[in-house]
């Protein structure tokens, strides 16, 4: 009887655990999700104001942002299909892209800043 009662108590502990770690995964891969997709509306402003910004230094005929928010629209897609199935850990790998990407879209938008500074 004591052994049967130890044995439900193991049983039952186990399963906590694994439960507890089935979520904490969850929770991980829901949070890389976010993380995601908050660094993708992100770029995506920055590339809205690199677009206004260009436009209003070189005007409207040229778009080099065009390509950026193309690939933006084909990582959304890929979120839609395939992020689900992901890993959490492949999911900060496309945030940190997203984020890198962000950071050069600054660095560019400073250089039409300085550019269009008047000069001393």
């Amino acid at each position: 009887m004591a052994l049967t009662l130890l044995l439900i108590a193991i049983a039952a502990v186990l399963a906590t655990w694994l439960l507890l770690r089935r979520r904490n995964g969850l929770d991980r891969h829901r949070r890389a999700m976010a993380g995601v997709l908050d660094a993708a509306d992100a770029l995506e402003s920055r590339l809205r104001t690199a677009r206004s910004e260009i436009e209003a230094v070189a005007g409207e005929g040229d778009d080099p942002v065009r390509e950026a928010l193309q690939e933006m629209l084909r990582q959304r897609l890929w979120l839609q299909q395939h992020g689900a199935a992901a890993s959490a850990d492949q999911l900060d790998a496309v945030r940190e892209s997203i984020d890198g990407a962000r950071l050069r879209i600054d660095q560019q938008l400073q250089r039409i800043e300085r550019a269009r500074a008047p000069q001393a």
